[in-house]
């Protein structure tokens, strides 16, 4: 079938609809789209980002996590700077603002799949490099202490804060009658268990075992893992989980 989730409703939480909703729909999907999670300026205001990007010339690399994190930093990223991002959305919005390829994203996307890419580059380069890793506010520390047991000099800081947000009772009632929900992210699933609670549609998908940790650490079940962790690994995956015929 062309179009294999007709007929299924497909919870999607990110904060603005995005590719994961776009590939739902083109696969058939109703997508429900509630947003749990919002973005909003670090406690700081971005004056430790700021401080950052005006002493950038002192770095080796610049690390982002997400397109949010991109969308803070690509653009302060001069030429002779190494960029690096989690996963291949992160990198298009990245090269978009720096003009440029991104030069390390791991065929993985996950943070310890960058570790591991880091480890392989720096064995070939020697030293150990002065990287500025720009994130959430409540991103896991996978990346951050990968890297300094690797010998890195890493400087962190928080580039956006993200905030839960609480369904209103419309939203709640339509997420639940949906047939499957889609977690792209940790905070995503820790964002709906603390806004709704256990309960879940029928089915739910996650885009990679962070996430599936972070579901089931919240009381939430995982129905299904993406194998590919990425927005089209999740889409199919959500097919696997439900694309058969209502």
């Amino acid at each position: 079938m062309n179009a294999p989730l007709v007929g299924r409703r497909v919870v999607t939480t990110r904060e603005v609809p995005g590719r994961l909703d776009q590939r739902l729909r083109e696969l058939g999907a109703e997508v429900v789209h509630v947003p749990l999670i919002e973005i909003v300026d670090p406690p700081d205001g971005g004056a430790a980002l700021a401080a950052a990007l005006a002493a950038i010339d002192r770095f080796d690399w610049v690390v982002v996590t997400s397109r949010h994190g991109a969308e803070r930093v690509g653009a302060a990223v001069p030429a002779g700077i190494r960029t690096a991002a989690v996963g291949t959305a992160t990198a298009d919005v990245l090269s978009r603002l720096t003009g440029r390829p991104v030069d390390l994203v791991p065929s993985v996307q996950r943070a310890a799949a960058l570790v591991h890419a880091f480890a392989e580059c720096s064995e070939a380069a020697g030293d150990p490099w002065s990287i500025l890793v720009a994130q959430a506010d409540r991103a896991e520390p996978t990346l951050v202490e990968g890297l300094r047991r690797s010998g890195h000099r890493v400087e962190v800081v928080t580039a956006y804060s993200t905030r839960l947000r609480t369904p209103d009772p419309d939203q709640l009632l339509a997420a639940l009658d949906a047939d499957v929900v889609a977690f792209a992210s940790g905070s995503a699933a820790e964002a709906w268990a603390r806004a709704i609670g256990t309960r879940t549609p029928p089915a739910v998908c996650v885009i990679g075992p962070t996430t599936a940790a972070a579901a089931r650490a919240h009381g939430l079940p995982v129905s299904a893992e993406a194998s590919e962790h990425s927005v089209e690994g999740l889409a199919r995956c959500v097919v696997e989980a439900v694309g058969s015929t209502p």
